[in-house]
């Protein structure tokens, strides 16, 4: 498909576990290297195919993202393939459209919960799925110069872009369409969180289309207030609002739309993990949860997996990250699964993380059984007390090969024994050490988890 060529001086890698992201304008988030992903996505795109390639783009409502899209599109358009602008809709919108419409690619410009300086784009194939690992290889090879890109297209072979004016329209039905129909949303006070950001107008309309009475707030995006002080990662607005109405539910989007966090009647915070063991359970008792088991990642609390183990059901455990999940689920034929943030995977109705689909599903779970949020989730599990500290340095180290934090993890592990565990690793996009503690008693794991960050910091302040 593409020669190689002399391979580049070594660079950061450009494609982490979602996608590309970084600070807008700055390397690796320029209009120069979007250009050139754009060209080269649209490259691995067509081998093979026999006709036009259709590239379907959609984005949040970030300033940086008309930049960002505009260098995409003339990337895509000057390789011979079409555009189809969408704006600003939510990232499971871009991979249902991809499918439903036929397109070769699905391309989302979002930082999703970043600040409104980031940005990223992430890409997913014409199956709807995250694009495959050796695919994004190939176009990283491209962009960096170690593998050379086709000669761009002239006269008629040139694409062209154009907007879908009914993108928004069309992911509402099918969103709406996840919801049973035998039941509606009449007689239910919701609040909906948009964060700003790309569902702040089909969030609402979903919700209120199925028949419930919407108090919307994070709907007034300007560019550069998409999360914040609002959304999935800053719920408090969400939660004064639902017990200030008395709403039933509250529900919390991020900036694209992928991840939800929920609010009980309480006001009270109900994140990935609850609902995961809700759902779970319901699903296992109608007979629709395949192979008994649902796909988590390490940062899930270990009540989760207490309360699966107890109806038998089967907790499979993956590296942090949607695409993992929904890798793992693939592989073990497997539909339900998620992270403790709120990326929520149904795979019977959406190929990504979906927050509003995810919120319908736990709606329609409360209906059938007659009860309130709150009762659901302290049900379903009982959280182990778990702390989570982070901690920047200047730079990565393998954690294996930090002796002060190895020697320390190996004493609290002991302390822990079989009622607790630890979990400490880099986050997948800068130098910063997380720490996670579950245990019995939360006073003591505040302390456990104080005193590994210190043996980190030893690390770091002695000589390698």
């Amino acid at each position: 498909m593409a020669s190689k060529t002399r391979p580049a001086i070594s660079e950061p890698r450009l494609f982490g576990t979602d996608g590309v992201r970084g600070v807008a304008n700055q390397d690796p988030m320029t209009p120069e290297i979007a250009l050139r992903i754009g060209r080269a996505a649209v490259s691995v795109a067509a081998f093979g195919l026999k006709h036009r390639p259709r590239v379907l783009i959609g984005k949040d409502t970030r300033l940086s993202g008309y930049m960002i899209e505009t260098a995409l599109a003339s990337g895509i358009c000057s390789m011979g393939g079409d555009v189809m602008l969408c704006g600003p809709i939510p990232t499971p919108a871009v991979a249902h459209l991809t499918t439903s419409m036929r397109a070769d690619l699905g391309i989302v410009i979002s930082a999703s919960h970043n600040p409104f300086q980031d940005n990223g784009i992430k890409i997913f194939g014409r199956d709807g799925f995250k694009l495959a690992d050796d695919l994004e290889s190939q176009i990283e090879d491209m962009v960096r110069g170690r593998l050379s890109l086709p000669a761009g297209k002239t006269g008629p072979g040139i694409g062209q872009a154009f907007k879908v004016e009914d993108a928004r329209g069309r992911y509402v039905a099918f969103a709406k369409n996840t919801f049973p129909r035998q039941i509606s949303l009449e007689g239910l006070r919701l609040v909906v969180d948009a964060a700003h950001g790309a569902a702040y107008r089909v969030a609402p309309a979903v919700f209120t289309e199925l028949g419930a009475s919407v108090r919307s707030i994070g709907v007034q995006p300007d560019g550069v207030n998409i999360n914040e002080g609002v959304g999935a990662l800053h719920p408090d607005r969400a939660r004064a609002e639902v017990v200030k109405t008395s709403a039933q539910i509250g529900i919390a989007l991020d900036g694209d739309a992928d991840r939800v966090i929920l609010i009980d009647e309480h006001g009270q915070v109900i994140d990935g993990d609850s609902v995961l063991a809700m759902c779970a359970l319901e699903m296992a008792e109608t007979g629709s949860l395949r192979k008994a088991a649902v796909v988590a990642t390490v940062m899930s609390n270990l009540g989760l997996e207490r309360a699966l183990g107890e109806k038998k059901i089967k907790l499979v455990r993956t590296a942090v990250g949607d695409r993992h999940v929904v890798d793992a689920m693939r592989r073990g034929g497997m539909n339900l699964g998620g992270e403790q943030s709120g990326h929520l995977v149904f795979l019977d109705h959406a190929s990504t993380g979906d927050g509003i689909v995810a919120a319908l599903q736990v709606l329609a779970l409360m209906i059938r059984r007659g009860k309130p949020l709150s009762e659901l989730a302290s049900a379903a599990m009982t959280r182990v007390p778990q702390v989570l500290q982070s901690v920047n340095f200047p730079k990565r180290r393998p954690v294996e090969e930090m002796k002060n934090l190895q020697k320390a993890m190996r004493s609290v592990s002991k302390s822990l024994g079989r009622k607790g565990r630890i979990l400490v690793r880099w986050s997948g996009t800068e130098a910063k050490l997380r720490v996670m503690i579950e245990g019995e008693n939360e006073a003591a794991i505040k302390r456990q988890a104080e005193t590994l960050i210190a043996a980190a910091r030893d690390d770091f302040s002695s000589p390698s």
